[in-house]
Parts: structure tokens; sequence; C-alpha cells
């Protein structure tokens, strides 16, 4: 990877490369970029882990909810999840619905790596028919949601500081395999656009992450669905979050065998690359291409009136190390305040409909 970032870097403009440059090419490079690669990424022996690893009851509490939806709005039950991963969650979901839904369903997984491709479909073949697709453009529009985990956290983004009341971006260099950082003022008039439209005004030396390719992905969603719904799993800031003052040097962040390394520069095509969304603008640019805004909510709040609840009604042993006890314990985990779900927020957007909250949450 530093021969390629190297070459890279040798032949941009003042050999200096943005940062969205910098983790285009460390994350989704074919062959040497780290989402990219053959090697596992989520869970214990990977850098990071998500809630669908956690326990199964996300993927079957979504596919509960996603067929009282289609029941209730007459919606087509067509699933379709961006960045599949592992295949866990996918998993999950079409096991509840096999095993309590029993209506067709189509089930799409929309993955850009070739080696998540295959573990997906190691992992589901046997028994579940999904369709596959390295890329949105693939799909003809269609009715039914769009969902995605931990999806826009991990798309490159550019990094600007101001200073001196002036703008800056900040760039990538490289000197005898060393990578750097250099500021040089802000030439891309979209990223001062973004800051003006979404409303974000910067301290003097506040550093923060601009997600355009973020807002080209919400343009390609909202492309590929016709009727229904859009929802995101994330973890993310709002503008005034953005305020304060331990946020003033940004969040971008790596993620290397589960220890968090600030220094993003370390490890190229070996380090998970993360930032928070900026939750605002998500729902903002969302707006301005066709997906209104119908609900923001904390990860634990969403499940709750999903109907996490039942479970834990319906099931019950008092057998703690039974199968049972150990999926409360999960379901638990998971709506506690200081579990997993209170740093993830769930945006709910519609596309061509005007529904009520009774239409989509039957608590």
């Amino acid at each position: 990877m530093i021969n390629y970032l190297t070459t890279l870097i040798s032949a941009a403009p003042k050999n200096l490369i943005t940062y969205s440059e910098y983790m285009e090419a460390t994350l989704y490079h074919p062959e040497l970029g780290y989402y990219m690669k053959n090697k596992e990424k989520i869970g214990r022996q990977g850098d990071f882990i998500t809630t669908s690893n956690i326990s199964d009851i996300y993927g079957r509490i979504t596919a509960k909810w996603f067929a009282g939806i289609c029941l209730t709005n007459k919606l087509a039950p067509v699933f379709c999840e961006i960045g599949g991963g592992n295949g866990r969650f996918a998993h999950a979901f079409l096991q509840e619905w096999q095993e309590t839904i029993k209506t067709p369903l189509t089930y799409i997984i929309v993955e850009s790596s070739a080696y998540h491709r295959e573990l997906q479909y190691e992992l589901l073949k046997d028994v579940f028919s999904i369709v596959q697709v390295e890329s949105l453009g693939e799909l003809k529009a269609f009715d039914g949601m769009i969902f995605s985990n931990e999806l826009f956290d991990a798309l490159p983004v550019h990094v600007i500081q101001k200073e001196h009341g002036q703008v800056f971006e900040i760039m990538v260099g490289i000197d005898n395999e060393r990578l750097y950082e250099e500021k040089i003022p802000v030439t891309n008039q979209e990223l001062l656009s973004f800051l003006q439209v979404s409303g974000i005004e910067l301290k003097e030396k506040q550093r923060i992450e601009v997600p355009l390719t973020m807002g080209n992905m919400l343009e390609q969603i909202s492309q590929s669905l016709t009727k229904g719904f859009v929802v995101t799993a994330d973890y993310g800031y709002t503008n005034e979050e953005w305020k304060q003052p331990a946020r003033a040097s940004g969040s971008l962040r790596g993620y290397y065998q589960h220890k968090m390394i600030t220094d993003v520069l370390k490890y190229p095509g070996e380090m998970d690359i993360t930032s928070h969304i900026h939750l605002d603008w998500l729902m903002q640019k969302g707006d301005t291409v066709g997906l209104k805004l119908f609900a923001k909510l904390r990860q634990d709040e969403f499940l709750v009136k999903a109907g996490i609840l039942k479970e834990l009604e319906n099931h019950y042993d008092p057998n703690p190390f039974s199968e049972v006890s150990k999926r409360n314990r999960a379901i638990r985990g998971l709506i506690m305040p200081s579990g997993i779900s209170s740093y993830f927020q769930i945006v709910i957007q519609q596309k061509g409909l005007n529904v009520t909250q009774q239409n989509v949450f039957i608590e």
C-alpha cells in the first residue's frame, strides 16, 4: 500500500491528496484497500464489532418490523441491505422471516467487497435465496426498504480546519514513505458550500470532516427507490453537538485490532478508518433528493418501538445458562441506557409515502 500511495501522491498536484482520496485508496482500493482484502474485519479476530454481530436479535426484530410495515402500508416486500459485511444480519433477518412470517420476500445485498460477498454467499446459500450486487447502479428502481448499518461512517471524507479566520483543507503528503499532513487554503468550493448549507460555523482552530461522498450516496439511494423507506443506523452528531469543545478536533479515527488509533495515517490499508456522520445534514440532504424525514431515534428507542420488549415477554427461562436466557441478556444489552445502542441513531426517511407513526410502529 505504501508504494501505491507514493505513486498516487507523487502524481497529484503539489504532491498532495485530500483525506477523501487517502481514505478511498486505503479503504476501497480493489486489491489493497482495507475493506476489500481477504481478511476478517468484524468480530473478535477483526478490528471492530457491529450490533448485528453481538446477537441475532437485531436482524430478527428488523424482519418482524419490516413485515408489519409491508402489511400496513401495502408495501412490496423488497428489503435491500447496503454493506452486508459477513452476512450475519441478513442471516438473522431471513431466518426470522422463514420461521414466523413465511411470505414471499426479495432480499438484496449491495456489497462492493468480493471477499464479503463470498462470506455472505457461503453463510446463506444452503437455506436462503438472496440477490447480490456490487453497487446500487446495478439495480432497477424498486418499492421497498433500503437499510444500512454503519455504512456512512466508513465513507471517505474531506477534512477542513479554521485558522486565523480562514478555512484550510488538510491534505496528505508523503516523504520517504512517511505520511504527513499539510494545510492549504480551500479551493474546492463544495467544502465551503457544505458549511454554508449545513449551517455549521467553525470556531478558531476547529477541525471537522466534510462528507461529500455521503451526499452522493444519498442521491444514489433515492434514485434506487421509487416508493418506500430508507433506514440508516449509524453514530453521529447533530450541529449542536459538533459545537461542543470535545469535538474541536473532529471525529476521524482508526480501529486496529480493537484499539482506537487517533493518527489515521498509521497502518495504511491495514486499519479501519471511520468518522461520526453529520446527522442534521443527512436529514437535510435527504430532503433535497426526495427522502422525507420520518423519524430520528436512538437505536434503543427504535428497538423498543419495533417490539423488542415482546421478545422478553414471550420468552422466559429461569435457567440462566439456557439459550433463552442468553438471548434475553442480549436483548437487555441492546436496550440498556449504557449499552451499545445508546451510541447509535436510527434515521428513517420515506419516499413516495405519507405515513403516520401508527403505520410504522405498532407498539
